[in-house]
């Protein structure tokens, strides 16, 4: 059954139908689950997008302490890297295209990985004293293990020793996209503007605006769930409306 939102950062219907069959199941055994997922999921998007603490957590949510312990408790199932590797498939699948990326585009806003959809793949929050060249091994590496990537679009920034390390190490072709000889002012570069689109869409998430979180793995989960955010709204958008109607998820499960 479906349900009123009573904020902007709610899930709708057809996204949750999206991210439902994805959550981690229930543990067996002790007591039922006192509060339903759907607004548990609905009290984290609400911190990531709104940027506020996760204590000032408005009262019609669940408790505070029980939207965190859910947050915390999927982080360590990996469950936002689960989701965001199956809404990517559908992504793809809706545009017509391979249902797992060929190419990505790396950037250094906390290292992150996206493919040419603008899509994330993967993400690295490293302290800020570690250059981009040092910073992209990690990504390339973490790229490597979750994506047949192999062919990868980078800025000057990355050019030197990555793009002998991902040759040798990794056999991914890490690319390096300068400007045009002679170039006067701004110019679009090709292959370089795309990956500007992810943390344009990212940003909308205030949470995002100011790292105020204590480790750089709980950083990384919430740039995961404002992915997850941006791309099931992407992929509703795009579904027919006799798709949209195909799942519907009673607010209890």
């Amino acid at each position: 059954m479906s349900r009123q939102r009573r904020y902007p950062s709610d899930l709708t219907d057809e996204q949750w139908a999206l991210v439902a069959p994805l959550r981690p199941a229930p543990k067996r055994g002790g007591r039922p689950e006192k509060h339903p997922r759907r607004s548990v999921v609905d009290g984290i998007l609400y911190v990531v997008r709104t940027g506020g603490a996760w204590r000032y957590l408005p009262s019609d949510f669940p408790p505070w302490q029980t939207v965190y312990w859910h947050f915390k408790q999927w982080e360590e199932a990996k469950a936002t890297e689960t989701m965001l590797a199956a809404l990517r498939v559908q992504v793809h699948v809706q545009q017509g295209r391979n249902p797992e990326p060929s190419a990505g585009i790396i950037d250094s806003q906390s290292v992150k990985g996206a493919d040419t959809v603008g899509l994330l793949i993967v993400v690295v929050v490293l302290a800020a004293s570690v250059q981009d060249r040092d910073g992209a091994k990690t990504t390339l590496l973490s790229l490597y293990l979750t994506a047949p990537v192999r062919y990868v679009y980078a800025d000057a920034g990355f050019a030197g020793k990555p793009v002998d390390w991902a040759t040798t190490i990794l056999r991914t072709t890490l690319h390096i996209v300068r400007k045009p000889q002679g170039q006067q002012g701004f110019a679009v570069i090709p292959r370089r503007w795309c990956v500007e689109r992810t943390p344009a869409w990212l940003a909308s998430h205030r949470r995002l605006a100011r790292d105020d979180e204590r480790g750089p793995a709980t950083s990384e989960a919430i740039i995961r769930w404002a992915a997850i955010n941006t791309i099931t709204s992407r992929i509703s958008r795009g579904r027919p409306a006799a798709r949209q109607q195909r799942w519907h998820w009673p607010d209890q499960s």
